[in-house]
């Protein structure tokens, strides 16, 4: 569970910025490199490598080193744990909401 714990630390640490969940849509319509992708969002390569390493360490973009041009693509992971982890938060938050609303409607009664 740690393991797993440290995973979705990672991802939802991802994912929690605007950019790299633009850079994902992006990578999503195919590869790009450092430089195509710090000139779509109008970066300095710097900025850029840093958030391509974060998705990189969250196993959701793979890069590759060819010369001097590191291409990005979409990675490995396929967020099964991820949409498990939301999926029981939302059950959680479903059943909490019906118990609020079963009681509400048993004091509604006894008015």
């Amino acid at each position: 569970m740690v393991q797993c714990s440290a995973q979705l630390d990672a991802t939802f640490g991802a994912l929690s910025d605007a950019t790299r969940r633009g850079i994902l849509e992006r990578l999503g319509r195919g590869d790009a490199s450092i430089s195509e992708l710090a000139g779509v969002f109008d970066m300095t390569l710097t900025g850029m490598k840093k958030h391509v390493h974060v998705l990189e360490d969250a196993k959701l973009v793979t890069t590759e080193k060819r010369g001097r041009v590191r291409t990005c693509r979409l990675g490995p992971r396929r967020l099964e744990d991820e949409a498990a982890w939301i999926a029981s938060y939302r059950q959680m938050l479903e059943a909490r909401l019906d118990r609020l609303g079963e009681f509400l409607e048993r004091t509604k009664e006894t008015k």
